[in-house]
Protein backbone atom coordinates (compact mmCIF):
# COMPACT_ATOMS: atom_id res chain seq x y z
CA UNK A 1 0.00 0.00 0.00
CA UNK A 2 1.71 3.41 -0.97
CA UNK A 3 2.45 5.36 2.10
CA UNK A 4 1.79 8.76 -0.18
CA UNK A 5 -1.04 9.96 -2.53
CA UNK A 6 0.19 13.11 -4.67
CA UNK A 7 -2.67 14.81 -6.80
CA UNK A 8 -4.82 11.40 -6.08
CA UNK A 9 -1.87 9.30 -7.73
CA UNK A 10 0.46 6.98 -5.34
CA UNK A 11 4.07 7.97 -5.62
CA UNK A 12 6.67 5.74 -4.28
CA UNK A 13 8.75 8.95 -1.71
CA UNK A 14 7.97 12.52 -1.34
CA UNK A 15 9.27 14.90 0.77
CA UNK A 16 8.54 16.23 4.23
CA UNK A 17 6.96 19.62 2.63
CA UNK A 18 5.43 19.88 -0.63
CA UNK A 19 8.17 21.71 -3.39
CA UNK A 20 5.51 23.92 -4.22
CA UNK A 21 5.97 25.67 -0.82
CA UNK A 22 9.64 26.47 -1.67
CA UNK A 23 8.59 29.15 -4.19
CA UNK A 24 6.21 30.39 -2.49
CA UNK A 25 5.26 33.43 0.36
CA UNK A 26 3.45 33.41 3.32
CA UNK A 27 0.61 35.04 3.48
CA UNK A 28 -1.82 36.47 6.34
CA UNK A 29 -4.56 34.17 7.22
CA UNK A 30 -8.14 35.68 7.44
CA UNK A 31 -10.38 35.24 10.22
CA UNK A 32 -13.62 34.31 10.84
CA UNK A 33 -16.18 37.61 10.38
CA UNK A 34 -14.20 38.70 8.26
CA UNK A 35 -16.65 39.23 4.60
CA UNK A 36 -14.22 36.76 2.06
CA UNK A 37 -14.98 33.75 4.67
CA UNK A 38 -18.52 34.24 4.50
CA UNK A 39 -19.55 34.33 0.77
CA UNK A 40 -19.35 31.81 -2.21
CA UNK A 41 -16.25 32.20 -3.75
CA UNK A 42 -15.91 33.03 -7.80
CA UNK A 43 -15.06 30.04 -10.30
CA UNK A 44 -10.85 29.75 -11.29
CA UNK A 45 -11.69 31.01 -15.34
CA UNK A 46 -7.69 31.79 -16.03
CA UNK A 47 -5.51 28.87 -15.52
CA UNK A 48 -1.58 29.94 -15.49
CA UNK A 49 1.58 31.56 -13.53
CA UNK A 50 -0.93 34.05 -11.19
CA UNK A 51 -2.51 30.59 -10.22
CA UNK A 52 0.08 28.42 -9.67
CA UNK A 53 1.62 31.18 -7.88
CA UNK A 54 -0.97 31.49 -5.73
CA UNK A 55 -1.11 27.78 -5.27
CA UNK A 56 2.96 27.43 -3.61
CA UNK A 57 1.99 30.73 -1.57
CA UNK A 58 -1.23 28.79 0.18
CA UNK A 59 0.95 25.38 0.92
CA UNK A 60 3.82 27.47 2.35
CA UNK A 61 1.30 29.62 4.06
CA UNK A 62 -0.58 26.08 5.37
CA UNK A 63 2.60 24.35 6.94
CA UNK A 64 3.87 27.84 8.31
CA UNK A 65 0.00 27.80 10.29
CA UNK A 66 0.33 23.66 10.86
CA UNK A 67 -2.57 22.90 8.68
CA UNK A 68 -3.27 20.21 6.86
CA UNK A 69 -5.79 22.51 4.09
CA UNK A 70 -6.20 25.53 3.21
CA UNK A 71 -8.74 27.61 0.59
CA UNK A 72 -7.59 30.42 -0.93
CA UNK A 73 -10.25 32.64 0.66
CA UNK A 74 -8.68 32.07 4.04
CA UNK A 75 -5.66 33.87 2.49
CA UNK A 76 -8.04 36.28 1.69
CA UNK A 77 -8.50 35.37 -2.40
CA UNK A 78 -11.74 35.06 -3.22
CA UNK A 79 -11.13 31.97 -5.45
CA UNK A 80 -12.84 28.12 -5.66
CA UNK A 81 -9.74 26.29 -4.84
CA UNK A 82 -7.73 24.55 -2.03
CA UNK A 83 -4.56 22.98 -1.01
CA UNK A 84 -4.11 19.96 1.45
CA UNK A 85 -0.92 17.90 3.44
CA UNK A 86 -3.07 15.54 5.21
CA UNK A 87 -3.06 12.00 6.88
CA UNK A 88 -6.04 9.63 6.49
CA UNK A 89 -7.09 7.10 9.56
CA UNK A 90 -4.92 4.65 8.18
CA UNK A 91 -1.70 7.01 8.06
CA UNK A 92 -1.65 7.49 4.08
CA UNK A 93 -0.24 11.14 3.98
CA UNK A 94 -2.44 13.12 0.79
CA UNK A 95 -0.72 15.91 -0.67
CA UNK A 96 -2.35 18.46 -3.79
CA UNK A 97 -4.33 21.14 -4.60
CA UNK A 98 -7.96 21.27 -6.63
CA UNK A 99 -9.20 24.11 -8.25
CA UNK A 100 -13.44 24.85 -8.46
CA UNK A 101 -13.98 21.85 -6.07
CA UNK A 102 -17.57 20.09 -5.67
CA UNK A 103 -18.52 17.71 -2.95
CA UNK A 104 -20.30 14.79 -4.47
CA UNK A 105 -23.03 13.88 -2.85
CA UNK A 106 -23.23 10.53 -0.91
CA UNK A 107 -26.42 8.18 -0.50
CA UNK A 108 -26.73 8.33 3.15
CA UNK A 109 -27.33 4.46 3.39
CA UNK A 110 -24.10 3.96 2.49
CA UNK A 111 -22.30 6.72 4.51
CA UNK A 112 -21.46 7.06 8.63
CA UNK A 113 -20.99 10.52 10.30
CA UNK A 114 -17.85 10.31 12.68
CA UNK A 115 -18.42 13.32 15.36
CA UNK A 116 -14.37 13.91 15.68
CA UNK A 117 -12.34 17.27 16.46
CA UNK A 118 -12.02 19.50 14.02
CA UNK A 119 -10.25 23.03 14.03
CA UNK A 120 -9.71 25.82 11.16
CA UNK A 121 -7.15 28.20 10.90
CA UNK A 122 -9.48 31.11 10.55
CA UNK A 123 -10.69 30.29 13.81
CA UNK A 124 -7.55 30.20 15.70
CA UNK A 125 -6.88 27.87 18.53
CA UNK A 126 -10.63 26.30 19.21
CA UNK A 127 -11.20 22.72 18.66
CA UNK A 128 -14.96 21.54 18.36
CA UNK A 129 -16.83 18.23 17.42
CA UNK A 130 -18.44 18.35 14.16
CA UNK A 131 -20.26 15.45 12.21
CA UNK A 132 -19.04 15.00 8.85
CA UNK A 133 -19.49 11.61 6.66
CA UNK A 134 -16.27 9.14 6.73
CA UNK A 135 -16.06 9.44 3.24
CA UNK A 136 -15.96 12.30 0.55
CA UNK A 137 -15.68 12.54 -3.03
CA UNK A 138 -14.19 15.69 -4.58
CA UNK A 139 -14.50 16.40 -8.53
CA UNK A 140 -12.47 19.67 -9.90
CA UNK A 141 -9.59 20.37 -11.84
CA UNK A 142 -6.04 21.09 -11.57
CA UNK A 143 -4.05 24.19 -11.94
CA UNK A 144 -3.68 23.20 -15.35
CA UNK A 145 -7.13 23.04 -15.98
CA UNK A 146 -7.37 19.21 -16.40
CA UNK A 147 -10.24 17.23 -14.85
CA UNK A 148 -9.46 15.49 -11.21
CA UNK A 149 -11.28 13.71 -8.91
CA UNK A 150 -10.27 13.35 -4.90
CA UNK A 151 -11.55 10.59 -2.62
CA UNK A 152 -10.86 10.91 0.82
CA UNK A 153 -11.63 8.38 3.79
CA UNK A 154 -11.35 9.57 7.59
CA UNK A 155 -10.07 12.36 8.60
CA UNK A 156 -8.88 12.85 4.71
CA UNK A 157 -12.61 12.56 3.99
CA UNK A 158 -13.22 15.62 7.19
CA UNK A 159 -10.32 17.78 5.35
CA UNK A 160 -12.30 17.48 1.77
CA UNK A 161 -15.25 18.31 3.53
CA UNK A 162 -14.14 21.40 5.59
CA UNK A 163 -12.45 23.00 2.55
CA UNK A 164 -14.77 22.74 0.09
CA UNK A 165 -17.32 24.36 2.83
CA UNK A 166 -14.82 27.66 2.86
CA UNK A 167 -14.98 27.94 -0.96
CA UNK A 168 -18.90 27.70 -0.61
CA UNK A 169 -18.23 30.42 1.99
CA UNK A 170 -19.01 28.57 5.20
CA UNK A 171 -16.95 27.73 8.34
CA UNK A 172 -17.17 25.04 10.48
CA UNK A 173 -18.81 27.12 12.90
CA UNK A 174 -21.63 27.31 10.74
CA UNK A 175 -22.63 23.77 11.41
CA UNK A 176 -22.57 24.31 15.56
CA UNK A 177 -25.04 25.56 17.94
CA UNK A 178 -25.52 28.72 18.79
CA UNK A 179 -24.01 27.39 22.54
CA UNK A 180 -20.96 25.50 21.10
CA UNK A 181 -20.36 28.50 18.63
CA UNK A 182 -19.93 30.84 21.75
CA UNK A 183 -17.79 28.01 22.95
CA UNK A 184 -15.23 27.83 20.17
CA UNK A 185 -15.14 32.03 20.19
CA UNK A 186 -14.34 31.61 23.33
CA UNK A 187 -11.63 29.32 22.71
CA UNK A 188 -10.04 31.66 20.15
CA UNK A 189 -10.21 34.74 22.88
CA UNK A 190 -8.75 32.21 24.82
CA UNK A 191 -5.35 31.13 22.77
CA UNK A 192 -5.35 32.84 19.63
CA UNK A 193 -1.99 34.81 20.70
CA UNK A 194 -0.36 31.52 21.33
CA UNK A 195 -1.29 30.04 17.77
CA UNK A 196 0.33 33.74 16.26
CA UNK A 197 3.08 32.94 18.21
CA UNK A 198 3.45 29.77 17.31
CA UNK A 199 2.71 30.79 13.26
CA UNK A 200 6.04 33.38 13.99
CA UNK A 201 8.53 30.90 15.26
CA UNK A 202 7.63 28.40 12.67
CA UNK A 203 7.62 30.99 9.89
CA UNK A 204 11.17 32.09 11.15
CA UNK A 205 12.47 28.17 11.39
CA UNK A 206 11.31 27.61 7.51
CA UNK A 207 13.36 30.35 6.76
CA UNK A 208 11.19 32.94 5.31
Amino acid sequence: MPSVFVQGRPVDSYPPLAPDARRGSVRRITEVGEGVLHKPCRDVTEFGPDLAALIDDMFLTMYVADGAGLAANQVGVDLRLFVYDCPDDDGVRHVGHIVNPVLEPLDPAGRRLLDENEGCLSVPGAVMDVPRPDRAVVRGLDKDGEPLVIEGTGYFARCLAHETDHVNGHVYLDRLSKRERKDALRQVADRREEVFARRAVKEAALGK
